[in-house]
């Protein structure tokens, strides 16, 4: 079974940066390769970024591109997600996932989702 917790989520001015963490509760944890994705209401959940096992491929959504960075500490089963220059829009629940990693192509697994952390960006 494996449980995946994020936190680091709040509330952030416009400008502000704030770093999202999720917590693997599984020994494979650096085996797989892992995502953040997001929902604001009334959206779709959307893909935000990923990572692959070993941190040497990244990939990010065009929206965040350039001031989201994505790692992974797999000595600790935790990955990150640094969010600088927040816009309004970066306002949603944000969702860490397990999933498999093709070049820079990220697959979900519907399975392996944590429960969100809310992020709230006031204009």
């Amino acid at each position: 079974q494996v449980q995946l917790v994020e936190s680091g989520g709040g509330l952030v001015q416009a400008g502000g940066s704030l770093q999202l963490s999720c917590t693997a509760s599984v020994r494979t944890f650096s085996s797989f390769a892992m995502g953040w994705f997001r929902q604001a209401p009334g959206k779709e959940r959307e893909f935000v970024a990923a990572i692959s096992w070993n941190g040497a491929v990244t990939s990010y959504s065009d929206s965040v591109k350039d001031r989201f960075t994505i790692s992974r500490d797999n000595a600790k089963n935790m990955l990150y997600l640094q969010m600088n220059s927040l816009k309004f829009e970066d306002t949603a629940v944000y969702y860490c996932n397990r999933g498999t990693m093709n070049r820079y192509t990220y697959r979900p697994n519907d399975n392996y989702w944590g429960q969100g952390t809310q992020v709230t960006v006031s204009s």
